[in-house]
């Protein structure tokens, strides 16, 4: 029965080659699209997975309030760990890391600026389960100037030797650290990636004992009976303890009195495995992705394979007057309705295998270009993952039922006596369910067009929007403290090169800020968290800052050194209508001390554009370990020449370590920008499905109607006007699949636009352009079989039957 299920199968497939061919083509491209999006869920789904107790790991944030500005961040403070082990019970043990940026590594004549270099407490692999390939896990990071490599770091400074118990210079003091462990090279589903380890015991600092200085990561495991839920219940009295007497001794006042007033300062647990998805908090080691766009390329998945199923659907329906002479002849014979049923079940679970099979080997050919456009390293033998294994298996039958189930009932469910009188009408007119789904193909392209434009035209905004400081042509040279007692020779020779229009040494690398603290205006008993970093006299001109009130430092003040300039978002936080004639106090420090305001700047965007522009306080350096330098004219590696060659007579030996700030802007919505071109991507795809079956459903039209367009030609009717007759039913199809789609694409993309604070409004233009884009490509792609039809001549066309 099943083999001549199969044999009847092929052979109407191979009957029908044309609608064959666009049948398995639509559902090779669904499935392979489908197969793409399951890939990339899967990974972002299981983001630290591979951690054997990572279900029992959990970081600490910090929730804190002060004033008017609210804060949850990732960061704690040095002492948590400990406290954490020794006084809750359910903790079973508790490690930190600290993110320590770009560092030089030396080994002999080969020296490199190294990212991904943190440094960790000794029972890191105890907690965590990155794989060593040498040394020993539980002694490792156990004593100080210990350092782990990753692999690729181990075969870049000693080949295919051993590196284990080799040395290398880190640092511009080149401390010797011995190399104790290499692990695997990092993952890619990991919120930690690191490329380096250094012991926390080879820096005193990380044992300080101050808990308002947050500033690493603590993880804790928990026991297998205990609850975060209790950990935090029993931290709060820990923290309560130890946070009140360093308030007490800056801001004069307990926890419990700062907690009247409206503040707040709470540590709280938060598990691993939602991190990578699911975080909200400032300082994170890498920017999260967010769940909702898992929501959304699932989304588009599943449209797109149901656009191929529609595909199957129409084409096989419209066929139907052909089939359906077949189906009576088999139920004249005694065919039951059931085995018809399974009869084009059996062929569509054909189609389904065979655009399977072709999708595989699409993913194979084109998962390179798939992870260079989301980002990704997945591998083909993903795909062998039980859960993905799985997927696919019911995608091939969800397909093949789908695609299958209305033509099997539709047809099976003719009456003899119609189809045997020839009473059967194919074609649109009589085909309701048909209209209906090519307005959903449509619907479903239009929205995505809709979405792909507005998302277009926010990374645009974004990337062209005035921060209130001219980002373009500014190279910022990092860890300048290499140049040692050359820092203002170097930064003089700049300014005297031509191509070379300004330099401005920090302690700040823009998008960002050195640090946030606590400032209080004198007078006033209120307490404001504002975001800091220093700058040089030469800050303002090399960014290009707005002064809106007073001046900015200048060498001419030799009392600038206790100055300040704020920012508008400052004076407004302070509620000062004379900011020049005020005074703060800054308590990032051993003593707290009195600050006058020299001057205001315009608000400008030191951080995402997704926040508000934050309060800010710039105090001044003369030197700084980041150097902004402003250079004119188009061609950037030259002015990179001309540093590098100078940094060399000043820093003979050290590499440059430098970027762009433009790009380090852009790299803020990196994410947003993969969104953007995996919409583009996927909306291409689904138009070419959509079109893909409408060229086929127009072809059968025109096959259907071709004595039609015979008599119509004679009696004087020209080629536009009988191209305009079958193009115009499905130009009405569009028309509505516009109007229902503007609804939910406006909605669903004013919620993406409000996690931005700088956002652009949704025109009507957009929604006009996209539906006329929509509109065009399907009167295109039904006009060419329309216009192939009115072209042919009536004396063929009449002696057709």
């Amino acid at each position: 029965m099943v083999k001549n299920y199969i044999k009847v199968a092929l052979r109407n497939i191979t009957k029908h080659k044309f609608f064959s061919i666009i049948n398995i083509l639509g559902l090779t491209i669904g499935v392979a699209a489908c197969l793409f999006v399951t890939m990339y869920i899967y990974d972002e789904l299981n983001y630290d997975h591979f951690h054997v107790k990572g279900e029992r790991i959990y970081r600490v944030n910090l929730h804190g309030k002060l004033g008017g500005q609210e804060i949850y961040t990732a960061s704690t403070s040095f002492p948590m760990a400990k406290a954490l082990v020794a006084e809750i019970p359910e903790v079973e043990e508790a490690t930190r890391v600290n993110e320590m940026g770009e560092w030089i590594f030396r080994n002999g004549d080969l020296a490199f600026n190294e990212e991904g270099i943190m440094a960790a407490d000794s029972n890191f692999f105890s907690v965590f389960s990155f794989k060593l390939l040498e040394g020993n896990p539980e002694t490792a990071l156990k004593n100080p100037n210990s350092l782990v490599l990753s692999e690729a770091l181990a075969h870049k400074y000693f080949g295919d030797e051993s590196a284990l118990d080799k040395s290398l210079s880190i640092g511009n003091d080149k401390t010797e650290y011995k190399i104790t462990g290499v692990m695997e090279n990092s993952r890619g589903d990991s919120h930690l990636k690191f490329n380096a380890l250094l012991s926390s015991s080879s820096f005193p600092w990380m044992n300080r004992g101050n808990w308002l200085s947050n500033s690493l990561f603590t993880y804790y495991v928990l026991n297998e009976k205990g609850t975060s839920k209790s950990v935090d219940e029993k931290l709060a009295p820990i923290t309560e303890r130890n946070v009140t007497p360093v308030l007490q001794e800056f801001m004069g006042k307990s926890l419990e009195e700062f907690r009247a007033e409206g503040g707040i300062y709470d540590y709280y647990s938060f598990p691993m495995y939602d991190i990578h998805l699911q975080s909200e908090v400032q300082d994170e080691a890498e920017p999260p992705g967010d769940i909702s766009y898992v929501f959304i390329l699932a989304g588009i998945g599943i449209f797109i394979v149901i656009l191929a199923c529609i595909n199957f659907m129409n084409l096989t329906t419209a066929k139907s007057a052909g089939r359906a002479k077949e189906v009576g002849l088999r139920k004249t014979l005694g065919s039951l309705r059931s085995t018809l049923i399974a009869q084009f079940l059996t062929e569509s679970m054909i189609y389904s295998i065979s655009a399977a099979l072709l999708a595989l080997g699409v993913v194979y050919v084109l998962l390179p270009s798939f992870n260079l456009l989301s980002g990704k390293t997945l591998t083909f033998g993903i795909l062998g993952e039980p859960s993905i294994a799985w997927v696919l298996v019911a995608l091939v039958l969800f397909v093949g039922i789908l695609a299958g189930s209305y033509p099997a009932f539709y047809l099976t469910g003719f009456k003899i006596t119609e189809v045997l009188k020839g009473r059967l009408r194919a074609g649109m007119k009589s085909g309701s369910i048909r209209s209906f789904l090519v307005t959903f193909q449509f619907w479903i392209s239009i929205v995505l067009i809709i979405c792909t434009v507005v998302v277009y035209q926010q990374l645009q905004y974004v990337q062209n929007k005035n921060l209130g400081i001219d980002k373009e042509h500014i190279l910022i040279i990092e860890d300048t403290d290499r140049l040692e007692n050359n820092k203002m020779a170097f930064k003089n020779d700049l300014d005297a090169g031509t191509g070379i229009l300004g330099t401005s040494y920090s302690n700040n690398m823009v998008p960002g800020v050195n640090n946030t603290t606590i400032f209080r205006a004198v007078g006033d008993e209120r307490d404001h968290i504002m975001a800091t970093y220093f700058g040089d006299y030469d800050h303002l001109k090399t960014l290009d800052f707005e002064l809106v009130e007073g001046r900015f430092f200048s060498r001419d003040f030799p009392s600038d050194s206790g100055a300040v300039v704020l920012n508008e978002a400052a004076v407004k936080e302070l509620e000062w209508e004379n900011p020049l004639e005020e005074k703060i106090i800054n308590f990032n420090g051993d003593q707290p001390v009195e600050m006058r305001v020299v001057g205001v700047v315009k608000d400008f965007n030191f951080e995402s554009l997704k926040m508000n522009v934050r309060p800010l306080v710039i105090q001044l350096t003369k030197e700084g370990n980041i150097l902004y330098a402003r250079f004119s004219g188009e061609n950037p590696n030259e002015v990179i020449n001309t540093i590098a060659g100078r940094w060399e007579n000043y820093a003979p030996g050290e590499p440059l370590q430098y970027s762009f700030l433009d790009e380090d802007y852009d790299a803020l919505f990196r994410a947003e920008q993969r969104l953007g071109m995996v919409f583009t991507v996927f909306t291409i795809i689904a138009i070419f499905i959509a079109c893909l079956g409408l060229f086929g459903l127009a072809a059968f039209m025109a096959e259907q109607r071709t004595k039609e367009i015979g008599i119509r030609k004679v009696m004087g009717a020209s080629v536009w006007s009988v191209t305009s007759l079958m193009s115009k039913e499905f130009a009405k199809l569009v028309i509505i699949a516009f109007v229902l789609a503007i609804y939910p694409a406006y909605y669903a993309m004013d919620q993406w636009l409000n996690g931005f604070a700088n956002r652009v409004e949704i025109s009507m233009w957009i929604f006009l352009i996209s539906g006329m884009v929509a509109f065009l490509i399907a009167w295109l792609t039904v006009s060419y079989q329309s216009l192939k039809a009115a072209k042919v001549n009536p004396v063929k066309s009449l002696r057709y039957e």
